[in-house]
């Protein structure tokens, strides 16, 4: 079993970097015996704030979803804010996750 850690910066609009980190995070969860975990930072953490209208593919739905604490604080964005399944972190936890992940993605 391999394990995959993504390292999300970027906001989910204006670019599509974001978009394209959760479509290939969703595919690769889909897959059997491929654990993914996401990290969320800087604006990357507007990627789960729930009551968007995003297309489908883009709402966080595979694997544990993680956000910097200290970037949604920066930002405005509470917890209760939250889609289903994501939650505030801190960086101790994404050192965690990293150490122990068989592969490191950042976008």
């Amino acid at each position: 079993m391999t394990s995959t850690l993504f390292i999300l910066n970027d906001a989910p609009y204006g670019n599509e970097r974001a978009y394209n980190a959760l479509r290939l995070a969703g595919a690769l969860a889909g897959k059997a015996e491929q654990p993914v975990r996401l990290f969320l930072l800087a604006d990357a953490v507007a990627c789960a704030k729930g009551g968007q209208k995003v297309p489908e593919g883009k709402v966080l739905r595979h694997g544990e979803v993680a956000l910097c604490g200290t970037c949604m604080d920066a930002r405005g964005l509470r917890d209760d804010e939250l889609v289903e399944g994501a939650r505030r972190s801190t960086l101790a936890q994404l050192a965690d996750w990293t150490a122990a992940a068989d592969k490191v993605l950042v976008f």
